[in-house]
């Protein structure tokens, strides 16, 4: 029997009213194993209603209350890690060490949540003029939600509603439809945790649900991360109904090789941040800028370390890397290297047609890697989200530096050398939100903000970090007079004296 998953409103899973379901599918066999119920105008606004109650009551709770549950949230989450990353790897494909890894990296920000309190301080300035103080505080925002994309199903939903309803909102995500079980599974864990029935909701579906909360009236911010386009159409519309917006985009992340650097090592970066997790992360290395003479040397370690990845199911412990999400993908990323030759690239490794013996029905494509790429190439032009990794040459640092700036994304960006002051010119210079100094995915831990520029990020605030407490909040100021007691009326005494 096909397991079907369903809305989770007001504290409690509520069935698909819609009549209209999607198919979720195993990567690793192509097997229709779930449906998702796709909700209607009215059910999403029914969650929206839900979230609206429940803030009337949670946006008035003392931070003491908020973090208790989340410190309870926070054990549930620790030991339910291998459930979670079952339901990822069941769903998304990934092997089971990179659904861990997922789930750990979102317990971070729910470790940062844990610790509002800190960042919700305020300011206070006193005897600004006579008897008059001035204090600053951050307030919720009512209402807030998320949309999340395929690829991280548990983390990239914790970068949002941990921080939004320790800050006092209360949230509706709506995750992606391919492998939606993940946020059921938090869902339950919130409430197990004692959240209050309402601050956190999940409605699932596609663009009538998205649509719905980027109009909706009562929803106050909109948090989304997935394509450029998709950012942008988020941004621009929930921007029109006067919401708060942060969208993350996509991304086309450099590796700048320089002559001095530990090639041993770089090509092992190079090879888990441009392989791993099938290549499905906006922070993936996808292409290396190699500076002078060591292109050669360093492509033959590259393909020497990829040759050797074993693909497989994601629930085998020896496969080092999954299939792709859907068949439809899988067949996308494999037509940019299928066309590459043609664009003047050096195919050194071709991973179509790959398939796995007793799952060839599944998502397969193996690892590839095309050297000598042209600028003017598709596969490098394009974030092709998947495990193909593109090689440039540049003669110079200069060159290489001119060469990423010019991409329209801006996401991450790393540099491999021995040389301080290169790697300190290249943080200056490089026009990227995130940079790796012989890191290849500098993804920040927690208390930092994630986030890009340029066609990476539409909006002002990054993610989590202090970017997240900003963004889930508003500010106040406000300033107080009051008279001194000694000048109370006649008649009234509080033991003040009357000579002052």
């Amino acid at each position: 029997m096909t397991k079907i998953v369903n809305h989770w409103i007001g504290g409690k899973t509520v069935e698909g009213a819609s009549g209209t379901y999607g198919p979720v599918t195993d990567p690793a066999t192509g097997a229709v194993t779930t449906k998702v119920a796709f909700a209607s105008v009215e059910e999403v606004d029914a969650a929206v209603a839900a979230a609206k109650d429940a803030y009337a009551t949670w946006g008035q709770s003392s931070l003491a209350k908020r973090t208790e549950i989340l410190f309870r949230f926070r054990a549930l989450l620790d030991a339910n890690r291998d459930a979670i990353a079952e339901l990822i790897t069941a769903e998304h494909g990934k092997v089971h060490s990179d659904a861990l890894g997922e789930v750990a990296r979102g317990l971070e920000i729910v470790d940062l949540a844990c610790g509002i309190n800190v960042q919700l301080k305020g300011e206070l300035s006193t005897q600004v003029a006579s008897r008059v103080d001035v204090s600053s505080i951050r307030q919720p925002l009512g209402v807030v939600a998320g949309i999340t994309p395929f690829n991280f199903p548990a983390m990239v939903p914790m970068w949002m509603f941990p921080m939004a309803i320790a800050c006092g909102n209360t949230f509706v995500l709506k995750p992606s439809e391919k492998d939606p079980s993940a946020s059921l599974k938090i869902a339950e864990l919130l409430a197990e945790a004692g959240l209050p029935d309402g601050v956190f909701n999940v409605v699932h579906g596609d663009k009538v649900a998205v649509d719905r909360l980027l109009e909706h009236p009562d929803v106050k911010a909109i948090s989304f991360v997935g394509s450029t386009p998709i950012a942008r159409h988020i941004h621009t519309t929930a921007s029109a109904n006067h919401k708060r917006v942060q969208a993350l985009g996509g991304a086309k992340n450099h590796m700048l090789v320089l002559p001095d650097a530990d090639l041993d090592a770089a090509a092992d970066a190079a090879v888990s941040a441009a392989y791993g997790s099938a290549g499905e992360r906006c922070m993936a290395i996808s292409a290396v800028v190699a500076v002078g003479a060591i292109g050669d040397e360093l492509v033959d370690k590259i393909r020497e370390r990829a040759e050797k990845i074993k693909i497989g199911p994601g629930n085998d412990p020896t496969s080092e890397m999954g299939p792709l999400i859907t068949a439809v993908h899988r067949d996308k990323v494999a037509s940019y290297v299928e066309g590459a030759a043609a664009e003047g690239a050096e195919v050194v490794l071709d991973g179509t047609g790959y398939t796995v013996d007793g799952f060839e029905d599944g998502h397969w494509i193996g690892i590839s890697l095309l050297d000598k790429v042209p600028t003017s190439a598709k596969a490098y032009q394009d974030e092709i989200f998947g495990p193909v990794l593109c090689v440039l040459r540049v003669d110079t640092y200069d060159d290489g530096v001119a060469l990423i700036n010019s991409s329209p994304f801006g996401n991450g960006t790393a540099i491999f050398t021995r040389d301080g002051g290169a790697a300190r010119r290249f943080q200056m210079e490089i026009e990227a939100g995130m940079v790796g100094v012989n890191v290849p995915i500098p993804v920040p831990v927690g208390y930092h903000s994630f986030g890009g520029w340029k066609d990476s990020l539409f909006g002002d605030h990054h993610i989590y970090g202090n970017d997240g407490t900003h963004f889930y909040t508003r500010g106040k100021v406000v300033t107080t007079r009051w008279p001194d007691p000694a000048d109370a009326p006649a008649g009234v005494d509080l033991g003040f004296p009357r000579n002052h």
